[in-house]
């Protein structure tokens, strides 16, 4: 199976995060399957931990740091084409992030199997995995 991760579900899975599902770190460990992580994720990393400690919502680590921890932990990273981003003009709007939008549009459009947490992302295909 080609799994890509939210943003979340990588960041859990790189930290051994008690939120990260047993059956998505099953999934994300099981050698016969392929794991993205979009080079949007980067970005969204990026652009969080520049805003901290200033925010809530920001990330203490670095899009450098994680994309160290992603290539240790043997995950792939997804570039984002132009057809990703036509992709997201063609796609209802039942999500507003935009990193999000990127997500699910690579994911359907590559395809690959996007494992998240969140409700909204689910409703855009029943290929999403929601853990």
């Amino acid at each position: 199976m080609r799994l890509l991760l939210d943003t979340h579900v990588a960041l859990w899975a790189v930290a051994d995060d008690a939120r990260l599902a047993a059956g998505a770190r099953d999934l994300i460990a099981d050698p016969s399957n392929d794991v993205f992580v979009s080079v949007a994720t980067v970005w969204e990393i990026a652009i969080k931990h520049a805003l901290y400690p200033a925010r809530p919502n920001a990330l203490a680590i670095s899009a450098a740091e994680a994309v160290r921890y992603f290539a240790a932990s043997g995950y792939l990273l997804l570039p984002v084409l132009a057809a990703h981003g036509i992709a997201v003009e063609r796609l209802p709007p039942i999500h507003g992030d935009p990193f999000d939008r990127m997500l699910i549009a690579q994911a359907l459009t590559e395809p690959l199997r996007l494992v998240t947490s969140d409700a909204e992302l689910a409703r855009y295909s029943d290929t999403v995995i929601r853990i």
